[in-house]
Formats: C-alpha cells, structure tokens, sequence
C-alpha cells in the first residue's frame, strides 16, 4: 500500500505567514507540519510516499525532504498547478499509485492515534474505501456521517443542521477505482472536486468502511487558533518526542518495548 499526503492549497487563512511558504512547512510545536502525516504513514509501515504540493513551494518540500532516505522512506513529488479540491489534488497521483490501494493524507491534519490496525485492516478489505471520524464541537465546518446501527447512513459537507458530531477527518483509504472516480465528479459550487463527492460515491456502492478515533485530531490550517491548539496537543502527547529522522519509538507504562514486541503498539489513549 502506498501513502499520499497533499500539501497544496494557499494557506490563505494563515497569511501573512503563508505570504513566502507553504503552509504545510510551518511549525508545529518542534517539527515542520508536514512531519506529522510522514510519521504516521511510518508508523503503519507504508514508506513508499507521494507529496503533491502546489506551485511556488515544491523546492521546499524537496530541501526539507530530499528523498526521504534520512526517513527510512522514498518520497516522490507532484506539483498541482491551481487549487482544484483534494479531489482534483488526489487525481494526480494516479500514476504513482498504479493498481495498489492508498492511504490519502491531508498535509495540515495531524492525528495521535495509530492507524496500523486500521491499514491491515484496509488490506484485507476486498474493495471500496474506509474513512475515520472524529466527535467535534463545531460540525458545522465539516463532512459530518450519520451513523445507523454503526454504518455511515449519510455524509453531507458543511450542514447548517448537522445529524451528528461526528467529522469526516483529513485521512482516507481507498482502492485504485478512486481515480476513475476522480475524473467522472462535477465542480461543486466553489468550483472544486470535493472529497466529499468521493466518499459518497462508495457510500451509495456500499463498499465504505470506517474508523472512529479515540485520541486528538489537530486541523492545523483552519485558523491561527487551530494551528496553536494543535502545537499544544502535539506538545503533550507522545509526538512531541518524535526523533528528527521519525524513527518510531513504542511505549508502555513500564517503559520502551522490547525487540520483540515492537510489532504491536499500545493505543495512546490507553497509556
């Protein structure tokens, strides 16, 4: 499986900052945002990865990163030449994905959960998609699920009513047919390819699964508040003794973990 993190856009909601970088290299507590969604993908072994920026920035992802050796990862880059939804962000790693499935990262969500399970879970999963939610305080901002007897019922994005708490968080999975489904969507009215668009066509196929996250999901980019609040989330939780290569460490109550007990991981909600 392979792993696609898309770090394009403007930024615009964080300018000035955003005025002469991405923002996606910006600082989140003591590492460069883009090392979050890195690290996750690590953490669920996926090393193989493609970052799709947008114009103007690409070199500094490729300065920052090289080719992710230092990482224990190869990184391949593509360049989205205007702002067109994560859709249309997503479509352009068609050819680095081939026929495999894929884990889509959003380049400014950062998750303290492990989704290892949740990969080898996807593996096993014939065909269709998976998506993870997360309760909120204002759903409003989001895709939001209804749930049914614990089936996604309905996704509907940014609903004045919402149905439940429940967001549709930056992380998805999908199979090879995401990128069919890509080129077959109409703009909606911000004239963008919607991820939202995506999610339902498997939702109406009945082929999407989902995961509900127990730790914290920081969406950096939303506002200078949201990129604060993650730094402070980051800084008390275990991410914040990421090692600059982003070599996982494990851990339990007693300590770091053996060798030979390095293959499963102790949720950090239990810690």
């Amino acid at each position: 499986m392979k792993g696609i993190i898309l770090a394009g856009g403007t930024g615009s909601r964080l300018s000035p900052c955003t005025n002469v970088t991405n923002k996606h290299l910006l600082p989140v507590f003591n590492k460069p945002m883009i090392y979050y969604p890195l690290y996750s993908l690590k953490e669920a072994g996926i090393t193989n990865a493609l970052i799709v920026s947008g114009k103007g920035h690409a070199g500094d992802f490729l300065e920052l990163l090289g080719s992710g050796a230092q990482f224990g990862m190869k990184l391949s880059y593509e360049v989205q030449e205007e702002a067109g939804g994560i859709a249309q962000a997503l479509g352009l790693a068609e050819n680095f994905a081939g026929n495999e499935k894929v884990v889509v990262i959003l380049g400014d969500n950062i998750f303290e959960d492990n989704i290892s399970d949740a990969v080898k879970d996807f593996a096993l999963q014939p065909e269709g998609a998976k998506v993870f939610l997360k309760e909120v305080k204002k759903p409003q901002s989001y895709g939001v699920a209804e749930l049914n007897d614990g089936v996604i019922k309905s996704i509907i994005e940014k609903p004045e009513n919402p149905r439940s708490n429940l967001a549709v968080t930056g992380i998805y999975m999908y199979d090879s047919l995401v990128f069919d489904i890509t080129k077959n969507l109409a703009p909606s009215h911000r004239n963008e390819l919607e991820i939202t668009d995506v999610n339902n066509y498997y939702l109406k196929q009945g082929t999407l699964t989902h995961e509900i996250f127990d730790g914290f999901w920081g969406d950096c980019g939303e506002s200078f508040e949201s990129l604060h609040e993650a730094s402070t989330l980051v800084k008390n939780s275990h991410l914040s003794t990421m090692p600059n290569d982003l070599s996982i460490i494990y851990r339990k109550q007693s300590g770091l973990k053996s060798e030979n007990e390095k293959h499963t991981r102790v949720g950090l909600h239990s810690l």
